[in-house]
């Protein structure tokens, strides 16, 4: 039943709760890295591998995007990263045995952390149709397979090539490439999940859908906003600029549901204050949002800051900034002006005076930055709040100057280069001239699939083809009960891995486990030793190179494995020199160096130390690529949660052992949790009022507009200061409660921060407490 804890695994529905910590990191972090390493890769190994992580002849981290200073520390990595490097890096490994030892409807019964436990994988395995378990492949039949099976369809759109956000820039150029050689824009990836609506809003508004800031602007920055984001689990290494900010004269205000605990206190663990002294206070000034009253916040500051302008014309809006470089104003101003204070606090669930105290920040402020994460970008009216937030830069000339921009900050270390390379279901038609002009073919320009639409397909039967280059699509995706049965109807499933998840074992008809070379491992070519490129979170570019060896010798690499399935497929009559292409990056990254924008002279801008930062006309020139050519003002509805007496509003969230849906370990140490994953934090009056005792367990039931439910069992209720009216889980287990219908307007991400639910009283999973 859906939200079970499968059996045979440690129980994960009897944690043990303390109260919640209020500093991130310091000797307890160093502590819990060095013992996860320690335990997957062993004390040298551990020593070798983590000194060469986001150093300039090193390998990029897989935890985060987030970009690396220019002066390093020998330890230039965090918690979770060491985390993400060790269980690639680890020591276990999953052989043909193993497989043998375990059939399929055994492992569907594993929790994916007990699967993501067993270590790497070293063979491709296949499951034949009406087999039981997978079996030892050749590399040349595992192709074929794939090759009969798309060669097979109806047409090229029957076929979905999703990609996770690790891909190298390289891989996700070729297959995009590949894809659309084939014939479609099928080309769902991770960003559709999570970061789509901080494209789809920034596009509109500013022209590109990236952030605007580099990491120097941080440190140049009077006043630093940081919305709907737990840096302190999500991308630790952000705490120390922050701390660096601050050193520079920074403010810094918090805005979200949670108190987390890396922006109340940061003991940096790589300085002497941090790890014997009390570390550092990042948050001026916290604000306890209700979850989704983001979009009425920053609207209530656009109000009070034209306010202030009428009052002392000319000394608080950049008048000149709005008349040279900007459309809409006068739309944006009368929407503001005609938002009133009540509905503000009502959304908001904050005080007046609280509001009034950002506000006096906001206007002592000459250059102010906005962070955000998926707190803002996975509600339904996710893209006019972050609209919302580029008209309250724009109102001060805050975008294209020194210390001042948008800054979304992505989760997966490459996300934001697939897109570059033209993982996309909408590419541009500049885009695709330019494919055409270098390959010699007419890549289709009808739209693809995205993340959401591709579950649709399968479900429906017309998409037959699964291919995930990375990723754990199944436990990543919503509404988990229909996604796995969308994937059982696929002919085809196909998985280029580094390690066992969910996704492996929710499979179409046929299945395919194809095992990847890791960020850590040495790849060599026929050509030599190779290196890959990654683009961070705010558009740079820098090499990646492994040292170690691969953990087995039949893993490919994964522009090998593009390479040689295109050969598989296309046959001898493709327009692509993919043989060519496999043996040499450089050539790789000579193609994309015609068509990509900013990629001119890659291969020699990339062996510079530190790589180099793609151009970003808002930043650069305070040029906007919109379709009026000006920065966009705008003037949505205000839109906010409305939660039925009774009942809550939940978000999902990571826990801190953690990364997306790989579970290094069952404790939460911030927030107080140990030894299980199944709690929903609750506020403690309204779990008074609700009638549930902290440690009484509940089944999470969402509720729809159109009459249905979904049902998550067995959660422990944690009193816990989160806003009233709010709650908390982790996902993947809760995303059975989203439904694939629940999505983001205009962006079509799934809304997983808002999900109305109650709480119905139950027993644990496995009848005990």
């Amino acid at each position: 039943m859906a939200g079970k804890a499968p059996a045979g695994d440690p129980v994960q529905d009897a944690p043990e709760v303390s109260a919640p910590q209020h500093a991130a990191a310091g000797l307890p972090a160093i502590g819990h890295t060095l013992r996860i390493a320690q335990q997957q890769m062993g004390v040298r190994r551990t020593a070798l591998t983590l000194l060469k992580v986001n150093q300039k002849d090193g390998f990029d981290c897989p935890g985060c995007a987030w970009p690396e200073p220019e002066h390093r520390h020998t330890a230039e990595f965090c918690e979770n990263g060491a985390k993400a490097v060790a269980e690639e890096a680890t020591l276990r490994r999953v052989t043909p045995d193993f497989f043998a030892a375990h059939p399929v409807a055994d492992l569907a019964r594993r929790s994916g952390y007990w699967l993501g436990q067993q270590g790497r994988l070293t063979q491709p395995m296949y499951l034949p149709d009406g087999a039981d378990h997978y079996e030892p492949v050749p590399w040349e039949r595992a192709f074929e397979i794939v090759a009969d099976e798309l060669n097979r369809l109806a047409g090229p759109d029957e076929a979905v090539f999703y990609t996770s956000g690790r891909t190298s820039n390289e891989a996700a150029f070729l297959y995009q490439l590949f894809a659309r050689e084939f014939g479609t824009n099928n080309l769902p990836d991770c960003s559709n999940m999570c970061h789509e609506s901080s494209g789809s809003a920034l596009a509109e508004t500013i022209g590109v859908g990236k952030g605007s800031v580099l990491l120097e602007d941080l440190y140049r920055a009077d006043l630093i906003i940081v919305a709907g984001q737990n840096p302190g689990t999500n991308h630790p290494r952000m705490l120390s600029a922050l701390e660096k900010a601050k050193a520079s004269g920074a403010r810094i205000v918090t805005i979200n549901p949670l108190p987390e605990a890396g922006l109340q206190r940061f003991k940096n663990p790589q300085t002497p204050k941090g790890l014997a002294g009390g570390g550092t206070q990042l948050a001026d000034l916290f604000l306890q949002i209700r979850l989704g009253g983001d979009q009425a916040l920053f609207r209530a500051l656009n109000k009070a800051l034209l306010e202030a302008e009428d009052q002392a014309p000319g000394t608080v809006l950049d008048q000149a900034f709005i008349a040279g470089h900007t459309h809409g104003f006068e739309e944006c101003a009368a929407a503001a002006r005609a938002t009133g204070a009540e509905e503000v606090l009502r959304a908001t669930g904050l005080p007046q005076s609280e509001i009034d105290e950002l506000l006096a920040m906001v206007l002592d402020a000459k250059s102010v930055i906005v962070c955000w994460a998926m707190g803002l970008t996975q509600h339904k009216h996710s893209v006019p709040t972050i609209k919302e937030v580029v008209n309250f830069l724009l109102l001060r000339g805050n975008i294209g100057r020194p210390g001042a921009g948008v800054c979304p900050v992505r989760g997966h270390s490459n996300v934001q280069g697939d897109r570059t390379m033209g993982i996309y279901e909408k590419p541009a038609p500049a885009f695709l001239d330019a494919l055409e002009k270098e390959f010699g073919f007419a890549p289709p320009r009808e739209h693809g699939l995205d993340t959401v639409a591709a579950i649709r397909a399968l479900r429906d039967g017309d998409a037959k083809v699964f291919f995930a280059m990375g990723g754990n699509f199944v436990a990543a995706s919503p509404d988990t009960d229909v996604t796995e049965a969308a994937m059982r109807r696929a002919r085809l499933t196909v998985h280029v891995s580094t390690k066992l998840n969910r996704s492996h074992v929710v499979t179409g008809a046929r299945a395919l486990i194809l095992p990847a070379l890791g960020r850590t491992e040495k790849d060599v070519q026929a050509a030599g030793e190779q290196f890959v490129t990654v683009e961070d979170s705010m558009g740079m570019v820098h090499a990646s190179r492994g040292g170690l060896e691969p953990a087995g010798p039949l893993l490919l690499s994964e522009p090998a494995i593009i390479c040689r399935l295109a050969r598989a497929v296309l046959g001898p009559d493709s327009r692509v020199p993919w043989e060519e292409l496999e043996v040499d990056y450089d050539r790789i990254r000579d193609r994309i160096s015609r068509v990509v924008p900013g990629f001119d002279d890659f291969n020699v801008k990339v062996r510079r130390p530190g790589g180099f930062t793609l151009p970003h006309a808002p930043r650069d020139s305070r040029s906007f690529p919109t379709a009026t050519g000006l920065a966009n003002f705008t003037a949505a509805p205000l839109e906010y949660p409305h939660v039925p007496e009774g009942r809550l509003l939940l978000q999902t969230l990571r826990s801190h052992d953690q990364y997306n849906t790989t579970i290094y370990g069952l404790d939460d140490r911030y927030r107080g949790i140990k030894g299980g994953r199944r709690v929903v934090l609750v506020h403690p009056d309204d779990a008074a009022a609700l009638g549930f005792a902290d440690g009484a367990y509940t089944d999470l039931v969402s509720e729809w507009t159109d009459g249905t439910e979904r049902r998550a069992e067995g959660f422990r209720v944690v009193h816990y200061p989160t806003a009233r009216g709010c709650a908390a889980a982790y996902y993947p287990e809760t995303n059975v409660l989203v439904p694939l219908d629940h999505t983001a307007d205009t962006s079509n991400t799934p809304a997983s921060k808002s999900v109305v639910v109650r709480l119905e009283r139950t027993t644990p999973v496995g009848g005990h407490h």
